[in-house]
Parts: C-alpha cells; structure tokens; sequence
C-alpha cells in the first residue's frame, strides 16, 4: 500500500470514527417528545402570518426570528386554553431569554381589550400580549382547533405541533425543549467539532516541506368546543 492509500485509509477511519459524535450534536428534537407532540421528519416553512403585540403594534413570525419560539394558539373563551395559559406563563418563566421564547397568540375576535383583562385576571407577568382578531393566522397555519401549539425553529420553520392542551412546565416538556436548545447551541456542535479535529489530528500525517497530496474528495367563527385532532 502506497503512502497515499494508507493516508486516505486513515482519513476515513477517522471520519467514521468522528462522525457519530456530531451527528448526536446536531440531532434533530423529536427522539423523546412528549406524548401527543408530533415532530415532522424536516422542518416546514410556515407563512409570515400578521398580528398586534400589546402595544396595539404589528408584529409578524419573522420578528421572532433568531429564536426558537414555542407558538401557542388560544382564546380566552376555551376552557383548556385558560387552564393551561400557567403553565405556558412557568414555562416562559424558566426557559425564556434571547434564545427562546414563548408567544401566546390569542385569537378572540374583540382583541387586545379582553385579553389584557384575562392576564390581569390570571396574574400572567411573563407571557407577551399578541392578539390576532382576525383569526387569520390559525386558518393560514391548519389550526384546527385551540389551543394549538408549534415548536419554531430560529429560521422559522415549523419543528413540530401540539393539537389539544398540555401541561407546558412538566418535567417532561422542559427537558424536551431544553435538549433542543442545547442541542441545537453552539456549544454542543462546537464539542462535536473538536472531537472531529482530534480524529483528524490523529492521522495527519507528517509531510516534507513542498509536498502536499490531494485526493478527490376569512370568515371563520369561534367554535362552541376545543378540537383535539393529532397531526
């Protein structure tokens, strides 16, 4: 075997070996979701639907982007939504920052008004005000029912959705979004990226000065009841 061939042998033993460290860095969430939380295979694009934060100013998905945004579709007349509604508030609590966020976006047809008085009623802090009177956005995003929920990646895309209520701050639910978070950092793909180097350190091989080889290489109306189809 010439020096070459043996290099080139070396160098992909060293990716196989260094492989499966990154690709664990950089799986996708959906491995341990919670029950009833389906993740697709590959991230959907979602349209840029339109709505008002609390200030009564317009707002869109992409003034989200950057973040990974948990994007809760509700009504303060669904009784599921309004239990739940704490949960989402303790989950913003642990988890929100600059890297996540949880956006509330209420859907009730008389707007800002009544959902202000519903935070004040429940003694929600942490949770933005984001109203969509028209109902558009749950028509545009295949919402059948509320509440609905998607998981949002940092460009956009949907990850993965909830239809039906759920307990937001369970264990279960911050350890999920939690690992996507912390698999999808920065850090966790730079661990994976030095494990990478290392391998290839291993064999690189010492070369004379000079020599260098290469290889080839609309009219919707509010519903009497909470649907709880899964998608």
């Amino acid at each position: 075997m010439t020096g070459a061939q043996g290099y080139l042998s070396s160098l992909l033993t060293a990716v196989a070996v260094a492989l499966p460290a990154l690709a664990v860095s950089i799986q996708p969430a959906g491995a341990q979701a919670p029950a009833g939380f389906a993740v697709h295979e590959s991230p959907r694009p979602l349209p840029e639907i339109q709505f008002e934060n609390g200030q009564g100013e317009a707002m869109s998905l992409a003034d989200f982007r950057g973040k990974v945004v948990l994007l809760n579709i509700w009504a303060t007349w669904c009784a599921p939504c309004r239990r739940e509604m704490p949960t989402l508030e303790r989950l913003q609590a642990e988890l929100g920052g600059s890297d996540f966020e949880v956006v509330a976006l209420s859907i009730d047809r008389k707007g800002l008004p009544v959902v202000k008085e519903f935070y004040e009623e429940l003694g929600l802090q942490e949770l933005g005000m984001y109203v969509d009177a028209s109902a558009n956005a749950s028509r545009e995003l295949s919402a059948l029912g509320v509440p609905t929920t998607l998981l949002i990646d940092r460009e956009g895309n949907e990850l993965g959705r909830l239809a039906g209520p759920a307990e937001w701050d369970s264990p279960e639910m911050v350890s999920f979004i939690r690992d996507y978070l912390e698999r999808q950092s920065g850090s966790a793909l730079g661990r994976a990226s030095d494990e990478v180097q290392l391998a290839f350190d291993a064999v690189r091989p010492v070369a004379p000065l000079g020599l260098v080889e290469t290889f080839p290489f609309s009219g919707w109306k509010e519903p009497p009841v909470t649907l709880a189809r899964r998608y």
